[in-house]
């Protein structure tokens, strides 16, 4: 089964009409994308969107043997011109099932957002789902098929949907997913490719022709990163990102509650508001057997107060503690704590704190903080396939 994506971008196209943000300003030449429209064997088209036709030419296909013109989502605006020759475009009910003389099965997924997505199957028996902008799968039960070979879906409005998949065996590690309906909320270039990547997920530019089933190199989803910033620099926010699209997280706060700390309190509600309602939450600071033991992905949130508690606990704060055997015993600590990570088999993402770049501090406890900090930050990052620094919102790889 052959397929040509004659457009990748959200319904409005990128850049947007008019709009001066600074991604709709760099989305030129190969990273500007039409509406999303989506032509299977030159016989069934997804989605109708002004000026197909000539996208189609541009790929170096034609629309004239389409038998079937189905749409995905309500379209906005002025209703489009139907090219003459082709079919009306319509709207199969969610879960009827529709036969094309060309031998392709097309079955209505029911979304929980307006919109319908299409499940395909051609002649060969290669399948691939299409999801609509905003949409993920409504009521899905588990999957007694094959996973499918190929997803279009709205990868970076809807990374949930990519999560539902895999808790009901949908997609697998060698489905091909692909991200459609491409709109202004990430940069387009390297910073899209970096995001989508941390979701097992790829973006191609407007009139690539793909053969589904083939093997292609679907991005790795990194098992182990590690997440470093200063205060306020989103990288917790980095951090919950790269699992979103994960079907079970285990959120480990090493911060505790803090009774009676109300800014405490009201930052600990923001990010479990943030944070998908599927998440589960452990309040813990005992690392090693949750990287010992099997389960879902782990996100650390953050190291930085682990050291603390682990601080606490040796004495580090007392000088002839530290020097009585408190240096050694954290020490220890730290080395249990990045050999579970190396040994771990679970995907793991660690928030921390980066402090080593600003004033020497004014005590000798708080520079002995900062020192063991950046040991253990540099520890932890050794054991870690992805490494990054935010900065102002902004995530620069380290490794990876």
């Amino acid at each position: 089964m052959e397929l040509t994506l004659l457009g990748t971008g959200a319904p409005s196209g990128l850049p947007r009409p008019h709009c001066p943000c600074a991604a709709c300003a760099v989305a030129l030449g190969s990273d500007a994308r039409a509406a999303t429209a989506l032509l299977v064997d030159g016989a069934l088209l997804l989605d109708l969107t002004p000026g197909a036709a000539f996208a189609a030419a541009r790929a170096g296909q034609s629309l004239g043997q389409v038998r079937q013109v189905l749409l995905s989502h309500p379209h906005d605006g002025p209703a489009v011109e139907v090219p003459a020759g082709l079919p009306q475009p319509g709207r199969v009910p969610d879960g009827r099932e529709l036969a094309l003389l060309t031998g392709h099965r097309v079955r209505a997924v029911a979304m929980d957002a307006p919109g319908t997505g299409y499940a395909v199957t051609g002649p060969d028996g290669q399948r691939l789902l299409y999801l609509p902008p905003g949409g993920a799968p409504a009521g899905l039960e588990e999957n007694g098929k094959d996973s499918y070979d190929m997803v279009l879906a709205d990868v970076v409005g809807r990374p949930d949907a990519l999560a539902k998949l895999r808790a009901v065996g949908a997609m697998g590690p060698a489905t091909d997913v692909i991200a459609v309906h491409l709109d202004h909320d990430v940069p387009p270039g390297a910073e899209l490719r970096r995001r989508l990547a941390a979701a097992g997920a790829r973006a191609v530019p407007d009139g690539t022709t793909l053969a589904v089933g083939v093997y292609e190199d679907v991005p790795d989803v990194p098992r182990r990163t590690l997440v470093l910033g200063g205060a306020r620099s989103g990288k917790s926010v980095e951090a919950e990102r790269r699992l979103e699209a994960f079907p079970d997280v285990l959120y480990v706060a090493t911060g505790g509650s803090r009774n009676g700390d109300g800014e405490w309190a009201a930052r600990v509600a923001t990010h479990r508001e943030r944070r998908p309602g599927s998440w589960r939450t452990a309040e813990t600071c005992d690392l090693v057997p949750l990287l010992a033991d099997d389960g879902p992905a782990l996100l650390i949130d953050c190291l930085s107060l682990w050291l603390t508690d682990a601080m606490d606990a040796v004495g580090a704060w007392d000088d002839a503690e530290w020097a009585d055997g408190g240096e050694r015993e954290l020490r220890e600590r730290v080395r249990e704590l990045t050999e579970a990570v190396r040994a771990t088999r679970r995907t793991v993402v660690a928030v921390s704190n980066e402090v080593g770049s600003g004033i020497v501090p004014a005590t000798a406890s708080g520079r002995r903080y900062r020192d063991e900090l950046g040991r253990l930050n540099a520890a932890f990052a050794g054991e870690c396939e992805h490494v990054l620094l935010v900065v102002a919102g902004q995530a620069l790889p380290l490794r990876g």
